[in-house]
C-alpha cells in the first residue's frame, strides 16, 4: 500500500484501533511502539485477565509524571462480558482510571450495550476527530 499511496511516517499522524481483543492489541502497539504509532481507538477492548491484558491499568499507572506520548479512546457499553476472565466493562473503567491517574491524554464513552461493534461504529466519526483534534498535515 505504500507505494500507492502516500502515507505519513510522523508517528502523531497514525492511528490504530480494534474491538475486543483487537482493541487491547491496539493498545498494546501503542504502548510498545510510540515511535510508529501515538493514536489508539479500542472497541471493547478486552482489559480482562486474558494472556495479562489486566496488568495494563497497573503499567500505566507507574507512568505518571512521564506518560508515554500516545491519545487513547476507550469504547464499552455496561451489559459488555462478565466471565471467567473478568468484567469488561470494569476493566475498561480501571483502564480510563490508570490512564487519568498518569496524565494521559484520553476520552471514553460509555453505553449500556453488549460485546459488539454497534456502538463503536456509530460514534466512529467522532472517535476520529477526537484523535486528530489537533494534527496539522505536513505536505
Amino acid at each position: 500500500m505504500a507505494k500507492t499511496y502516500k502515507l505519513t511516517d510522523d508517528p502523531n499522524g497514525r492511528a490504530i484501533a480494534g474491538a475486543s481483543s483487537g482493541g487491547i492489541c491496539a493498545f498494546s502497539v501503542a504502548w510498545n511502539r510510540p515511535d510508529a504509532f501515538r493514536k489508539v481507538l479500542s472497541f471493547v477492548g478486552s482489559f480482562t485477565n486474558i494472556r495479562g491484558g489486566h496488568n495494563y491499568p497497573p503499567m500505566v499507572r507507574k507512568t505518571k509524571g512521564e506518560p508515554k506520548p500516545i491519545r487513547v479512546f476507550l469504547q464499552d457499553g455496561s451489559n459488555d462480558l462478565d466471565n471467567q476472565f473478568g468484567n469488561w466493562f470494569l476493566a475498561n473503567q480501571e483502564m480510563a482510571a490508570a490512564l487519568k491517574f498518569a496524565g494521559y491524554d484520553y476520552k471514553t464513552e460509555w453505553g449500556d450495550g453488549q460485546h459488539s461493534g454497534k456502538h463503536g461504529g456509530s460514534i466512529l466519526p467522532d472517535c476520529l476527530r477526537w484523535l486528530w483534534r489537533d494534527y496539522k498535515v505536513v505536505q
